[in-house]
């Protein structure tokens, strides 16, 4: 096994844990605040994670990706221009983006869990395009 694979192996099963965290987005409705707030979080590590095997994926390739403001959405487009992933799971990780970007700069108190209801139906078979 590769050093690539071993990476991308930690990292899957680290979002899958995460994954398995995520309470079922019926029942968001009802958590309090700071629930509400840990499953954001869990999102974001979601996501985060994602991007993590991308970044390591392109390095392999001597890809760089320039630090700038739009990294975040620079690693999605290279990673579709590679053919890593597929213009369906590009578009699928820029609303992943969108969370993220607005996770970062909410308040806790300041999210609202009926907005969340795609990312959390997605996020659950999500590694199996991945894999």
């Amino acid at each position: 096994m590769t050093n690539l694979q071993k990476k991308i192996d930690a990292e899957l099963e680290n979002i899958e844990e995460v994954i398995a965290q995520i309470p079922h987005f019926k029942k968001l409705p009802y958590l309090e605040t700071l629930e509400l707030a840990g499953t954001a979080t869990f999102l974001h590590n979601f996501y985060n994670g994602i991007e993590n095997i991308l970044s390591q994926v392109l390095k392999s390739k001597n890809i760089k990706i320039a630090p700038n403001a739009s990294w975040h959405k620079d690693l999605l487009v290279a990673s579709h221009q590679q053919d890593i992933i597929s213009e369906q799971l590009k578009n699928e990780l820029i609303g992943y983006l969108a969370f993220r970007h607005f996770f970062v700069h909410a308040y806790a108190f300041d999210l609202y869990p009926e907005k969340w209801n795609l990312w959390l139906k997605l996020s659950k078979p999500f590694t199996d395009n991945l894999n």
